[in-house]
């Protein structure tokens, strides 16, 4: 039997679709690779392209499988490749023709055509428009499962590159999110809904528009225990509705916030709807939602025109928000958007240091968030054992910690749900504390 292996780069988005990737590959009769097994048949490589670090990764990855599988057939597919079919092309220099570029509308009929003789190499005439094809009901690679509720964006932020690749925001009627949240309930205990801009979900079928906290109600009162986890969301989507809906027991108290950058002038530059006030507005609102939840938001370091001044102007907001974490970035020219044009770009050099300061701010803030944590209880979903420790197993909590549990019994097996009490400070870089299970 044929076998297929699959490599994913960038966001969550991406991972559940190289899930459903995964899934359309088994049902069609490939085997996972398994390095038992000499080379896979296929290689899939699910690129992205938000940062152009995210491409230079994306065709290393290409170069890498195309060297170590000389005989494997590999195929580029995700934004990257939406956008630049050509500049990866252009990656392999051999004649045995073996590297295909398939748009993501495309890539789920491969499997079929493999065995037709007409899937490698070959685009598909017919376009598969349905953005909501990627739906698995299992999750092989991951112990939570994930759920796309929305893909696309209508917002035109002048760095951004994604919306390129991925068009116009377009949202799954809530009936059938509700009937895939219910399939996946039946065998996990989490779901992350995901998608380009999940701010900016609206289901207009049959009536009045069902906006985000519309659809976090009617998954809440159609379902039974399954726990909620969401992907980025915008400052200007935070109101007291949706906060209502997120003080649910069910709705994880971790929450990722598109902030960007902390001065009101460059938010207006990059095309943002929001400024700091409302941003810190946001803040506030989702920690009377949950009892100190985990708040994460991402940065942008060097924007074009971002001076000494309205850098501190960042630093000093994140500082005052005392985020959970940051994910800091630092600004990347994308071909096709306004601000490949701008003007004043800040030297790397200078972008380098911004990055790092806030990067030390982001790891003191996770420091600071674990110590407050300390002797709470959290419930966490596991996600592998310890081969070499029995009674030893690793996880997320529901706050979005990463942990080293103690267990009562033997290691319980990946995406079980343990009750635990957090003892210390993690020893090892990615964990954040040592907890005990607790045994009721």
């Amino acid at each position: 039997m044929p076998s297929f292996l699959i490599q994913t780069l960038g966001c969550k988005l991406n991972q559940l679709e190289s899930e459903a990737v995964a899934s359309a590959f088994s049902g069609a009769g490939f085997n996972p690779f398994s390095p038992e097994d000499s080379a896979p048949s296929v290689i899939i490589i699910n690129t992205c392209t938000v940062t152009s670090k995210a491409d230079q990764k994306a065709r290393r990855v290409i170069r890498k499988a195309l060297r170590d599988y000389p005989d494997s057939c590999v195929i580029a597919t995700g934004c990257y490749a939406q956008l630049n079919k050509d500049d990866i092309l252009k990656i392999e220099n051999d004649d045995k023709k073996r590297l295909y570029v398939i748009g993501k509308d495309n890539i789920l009929n491969f499997p079929q055509d493999y065995y037709k003789g007409t899937g490698i190499g070959e685009q598909r005439s017919e376009i598969i428009n349905d953005v909501f094809q990627f739906n698995p009901e299992q999750f092989s690679r991951h112990t939570r499962s994930f759920l796309k509720i929305q893909d696309g964006c209508d917002r035109h932020c002048t760095y951004c590159r994604i919306r390129l690749a991925r068009g116009a925001s377009v949202s799954l009627v809530r009936d059938e999110v509700l009937s895939r949240l219910r399939i996946l309930e039946q065998s996990h205990a989490e779901s992350v809904l995901t998608g380009v801009n999940i701010s900016q979900y609206c289901d207009t079928n049959g009536g009045a528009p069902v906006r985000l906290s519309g659809l976090l109600e009617y998954l809440l009162d159609g379902t039974d225990k399954i726990a909620i986890r969401l992907s980025s969301l915008a400052p200007d989507c935070i109101d007291e509705k949706l906060v209502k809906v997120l003080s649910d027991k069910r709705i994880r108290p971790h929450f990722h916030l598109s902030i960007q950058s902390g001065s009101d002038i460059i938010l207006e530059k990059m095309g943002r709807c929001y400024n700091t006030e409302t941003a810190e507005k946001a803040v506030n609102l989702l920690r009377c939602a949950k009892d100190d939840p985990f708040l994460a938001c991402d940065i942008i370091a060097g924007f074009p025109g971002e001076t000494e001044e309205e850098f501190n102007k960042t630093y000093e907001f994140c500082k005052k928000i005392d985020f959970a974490w940051i994910h800091v970035f630092p600004y990347s020219r994308r071909q096709g958007t306004p601000a490949f044009f701008y003007k004043n770009t800040v030297h790397d050099r200078e972008i380098s240091q911004r990055v790092q300061m806030l990067t030390v701010l982001a790891r003191r803030g996770r420091a600071d968030y674990v110590k407050r944590w300390l002797g709470r209880d959290v419930d966490i979903l596991t996600e592998n054992m310890n081969r070499k420790e029995t009674c030893t197993c690793y996880g997320t909590s529901e706050n979005y910690l990463k942990l080293a549990v103690k267990t009562k019994g033997s290691s319980p097996l990946p995406g079980t749900l343990l009750r635990c009490k957090l003892i210390e400070h993690g020893k090892y870089k990615d964990i954040d504390a040592i907890a005990h299970e607790i045994w009721f």
